[in-house]
């Protein structure tokens, strides 16, 4: 099989674990245990499916990525840079006017039926989101995806260009899905966009420094924004 080829393969039946997982749990059948089951069980795909499919498929050995002079070496530098961009972007479109856009009965309706409500609850998620979850998206999107997307396209300007513009697309879609199930359009579009531009940056930096923990460190910085924003709707609008 040519690379390509197992490439492409690949992008069909990998790509959409988190989609599908996500909309599962989260839509079709959110008061379904089975389905919070399916949506932990998509998580550890997103683990193993790509080192499956390199040590069955493509016959490579999967070798763990150095982390190479931490905090500000080996592109660390522009990782803290864009993070920190995205963080002041995230953080100034909501206090700036997105704040005003939140119907926040809805919402705090959906969170407490999840019992997303138990401020414990909601930090070890937080935590886990921040720190593994993060992680474990950039291994999956970037490492395995970004690059399979660079396997099946051109090794040209605008082939790379496609690469990351259909990697930060695919990144986006299921958190379109989870926004939905929270918010109205206008924060679901808004929140998406920012996904996405986080997703092709993200793409860029591992492009350039080839090196998976540039990515993720600057990944971290909007997480935090994020939860910090998700703490004061669910907590303090509560009190």
């Amino acid at each position: 099989m040519s690379r390509s080829r197992a490439a492409l393969l690949a992008l069909l039946f990998i790509a959409p674990i988190q989609l599908v997982g996500t909309t599962t749990a989260m839509v079709l059948f959110p008061d379904a245990t089975w389905a919070k089951v399916g949506f932990g069980i998509a998580k550890v795909l997103m683990m193993l499916a790509p080192l499956a499919w390199l040590i069955k498929v493509e016959k490579v050995k999967p070798r763990i990525p150095k982390w190479e002079k931490f905090p500000f070496g080996s592109g660390m530098l522009w990782a803290h840079a864009t993070g920190v961009l995205i963080f002041v972007i995230i953080a100034g479109a909501y206090y700036g006017f997105g704040k005003s856009w939140i119907d926040t009965g809805p919402m705090l309706e959906k969170v407490q039926q999840m019992g997303l409500d138990n401020l414990w609850l909601y930090l070890a998620g937080a935590l886990y989101w921040c720190t593994i979850n993060s992680l474990l998206e950039e291994y999956f999107w970037r490492w395995f995806i970004f690059s399979r997307l660079r396997d099946v396209l051109p090794a040209t300007k605008a082939g790379i260009t496609a690469a990351i513009v259909i990697c930060g697309l695919l990144f986006t879609a299921h958190h379109v899905v989870a926004l939905k199930v929270y918010f109205d359009w206008n924060i679901t579009l808004l929140g998406s966009l920012g996904c996405f531009i986080g997703g092709v940056t993200w793409s860029i930096l591992y492009l350039k420094t080839k090196n998976i923990y540039t990515a993720y460190v600057s990944h971290v910085y909007p997480d935090l924004i994020i939860f910090y924003i998700g703490w004061e709707l669910i907590f303090r609008s509560a009190s």
